[in-house]
């Protein structure tokens, strides 16, 4: 997650980016106009505002990050984001 912020009207909004490895796995999850990746926010902020009992909004990012699941230091980073 990028961040994270709630506001005075009882929303919360969310940054978070989807990383992978390859700009092909980028092209799947962002999907034909957007498609998939749209799905994907919409299905992720229902089960957040269930967990959270509040209204979100839901920002996704897809971001390349070459060789990410080979590199512990990477992994620690993106991990400790959260």
């Amino acid at each position: 997650m990028k961040w994270l912020h709630e506001r005075n009207d009882d929303l919360v909004e969310i940054q978070a980016e989807i990383v992978v490895e390859r700009e092909s796995q980028k092209g799947i999850i962002v999907g034909k106009g957007g498609s998939m990746v749209r799905q994907i926010g919409t299905l992720a902020r229902s089960d957040i505002e269930t967990f959270l009992r509040s209204r979100v909004f839901l920002d996704l990012i897809v971001k390349v990050q070459p060789d990410w699941t080979k590199d512990n230091d990477q992994i620690r980073q993106l991990t400790s984001q959260t």
